[in-house]
C-alpha cells in the first residue's frame, strides 16, 4: 500500500514541475504507470484515494422497516415457522422472499433458537390476559405512568406522564428512597 500523502507529495512535485518525473518515481518506489492512474484519479475525484461503496454483493431483500416488523412478529410469538413469517411479510409488507433469506436475517440480527425458547419461556399467555384483564377496568385518564432516566451516577431523573403529557418531575441526587418517591408522590403528583 501506498500511503495518501506519498501520493499526493508525487502529484504536486510533478504538477509543480520542481522534479523530473523519472527521479519522482525513484524518491517514491512506484512505476509510472501507478503513477498516471493515481494522476487520473486525482483530476477526475479530486482524492488519490479510491471511495469504496460500503454496499457490496447483491441489494438486500429485507431493509430495516421490514426487519423491525419481522423482529417484532418473532417476539409476539416465537413459535411460529418461517413460513408461517413469509406469508406474514408477504401479506403485510408486500415482500416476497425464500424462507432462508428470513433466516439468514433474523440470525444477522442475532435471533437464535436460544433466544427464541427464552422469550417463549418468559411468556406466559394466561398471565398476560390476566393483566389485560385488570388494567382493562381503568380509562386512559387514569392511568399514569412513571419514567426513570439518570444523568449520570450522581443524578435520578423521575416524571410522571399521562395522556396530558409529563404532569411532574423531580431530580434527585443520589439514589431514591421510599421516603423521597413517597413524598414525590404525594406533592407533586396528587
Amino acid at each position: 500500500r501506498i500511503s495518501a500523502d506519498v501520493k499526493i507529495a508525487a502529484i504536486r512535485l510533478f504538477e509543480t514541475g520542481l522534479m523530473r518525473l523519472q527521479d519522482i518515481l525513484d524518491c517514491v518506489g512506484f512505476s509510472k504507470r501507478t503513477f498516471y492512474r493515481i494522476l487520473s484519479l486525482y483530476r477526475e475525484t479530486g482524492d488519490v484515494v479510491r471511495l469504496h461503496s460500503p454496499l457490496r454483493g447483491r441489494p438486500r431483500k429485507l431493509h430495516f422497516d421490514d426487519l423491525t416488523y419481522l423482529i417484532s412478529l418473532v417476539r409476539h410469538r416465537p413459535d411460529w415457522f418461517l413460513d408461517e413469517l413469509l406469508s406474514l411479510l408477504e401479506t403485510n409488507r408486500f415482500i416476497s422472499a425464500h424462507y432462508t433469506t428470513i433466516h439468514r436475517e433474523l440470525v444477522r440480527t442475532g435471533m437464535s433458537l436460544k433466544k427464541l425458547r427464552r422469550i417463549a419461556k418468559e411468556r406466559d399467555e394466561d398471565v398476560r390476559a390476566d393483566f389485560i384483564r385488570k388494567m382493562a377496568q381503568y380509562s386512559p385518564a387514569e392511568l399514569a405512568f412513571l419514567d426513570e432516566f439518570s444523568k449520570d451516577e450522581r443524578t435520578l431523573h423521575r416524571r410522571v406522564l399521562t395522556i396530558d403529557g409529563i404532569v411532574a418531575g423531580t431530580v434527585v441526587e443520589g439514589s431514591m428512597t421510599r421516603d423521597k418517591y413517597l413524598y414525590f408522590l404525594e406533592h407533586s403528583v396528587v
